[in-house]
């Protein structure tokens, strides 16, 4: 499986520049300033790339799942499901396509293991547990699938808004101190059974008027080879998270943005990025 530290370049939805000007030239430069070379993905209709592209297993394959995911049933939201074969084909990518419904926020991948919400269960009903859980292992090549609970405040269910790897042991997750205690306590115990430890960095989404908004949660940042960039909310939390991790990447460089705009309607960096290895000209 390719790890983010692998990648080499990022694809951004063309719908955000024009649906979020102001974030997206500040995420322009931020970009440029690392020498992260990107290019844009034509006829987008939604800037969460990360969700309806395609998942890269190796340099050559690329696997895709169903995307129709339950919060965009309504006739509002229908309209914002891109055409991902139109998408892949203007790139020259021809993907393996599954049967499985999945959002691809919902993956957060090391070398072998990756991890999902288990709200992939609810997803596809009609397939059995185990069966489904050997295609998504055949699928993405993977010997270890670590499923934690879905946040029950988090109508989305997507892995990478929880945790992260920061390496093949060692994971990062939100500070859920202020969170149900038996939800807690099932999370970090699906990592202990897995093998994992983990480290908490900052979580304070609850100033928030709405339940979507993302703001104050900085576990959704960007890495691509050396290069992380964590976001920033305008908050006090900023300066510590911001100190935590040039700690826990020492020799990344880190650097951070205002993504509040971006925040608010769910979403932050990993959501809006598709960073892949790229070998030849796509």
């Amino acid at each position: 499986m390719v790890t983010d530290n692998q990648t080499n370049f990022l694809f951004l939805a063309d719908s955000l520049p024009k649906k979020y000007p102001d974030f997206y030239q500040r995420f322009e430069k931020i970009l440029t300033d690392n020498n992260i070379h990107f290019s844009s993905l034509l006829g987008t209709k939604d800037i969460w790339c990360r969700d309806y592209m395609p998942i890269q297993v190796n340099a050559d394959k690329y696997v895709q799942f169903i995307y129709n995911p339950d919060y965009l049933q309504s006739k509002k939201w229908q309209k914002t499901i891109s055409d991902v074969d139109a998408i892949c084909e203007a790139i020259g990518i021809r993907p393996l396509k599954s049967n499985i419904k999945f959002d691809g926020g919902n993956l957060v991948r090391s070398a072998n293991k990756i991890i999902m919400c288990d709200k992939v269960f609810r997803e596809n009903p009609q397939i059995p547990e185990k069966q489904l859980i050997k295609d998504l292992e055949e699928l993405l090549e993977v010997e270890h699938l670590i499923f934690i609970p879905t946040d029950s405040s988090d109508t989305i269910g997507h892995a990478d808004g929880m945790v992260r790897f920061l390496d093949d042991k060692t994971v990062l997750i939100n500070n859920y101190s202020k969170e149900n205690p038996q939800f807690q306590r099932t999370f970090r115990l699906a990592l202990h059974n897995a093998g994992l430890d983990w480290i908490e960095i900052p979580y304070n989404p609850y100033g928030n008027k709405k339940l979507i908004q993302a703001n104050g949660s900085y576990i959704n940042y960007l890495q691509v080879e050396n290069v992380v960039i964590i976001p920033s909310f305008g908050i006090e939390k900023d300066i510590q998270t911001l100190s935590k991790f040039k700690q826990l990447f020492p020799n990344y460089k880190v650097s951070n943005i205002d993504c509040n705009d971006i925040a608010n309607e769910g979403g932050i960096l990993n959501c809006v990025s598709w960073n892949l290895v790229k070998i030849a000209p796509l």
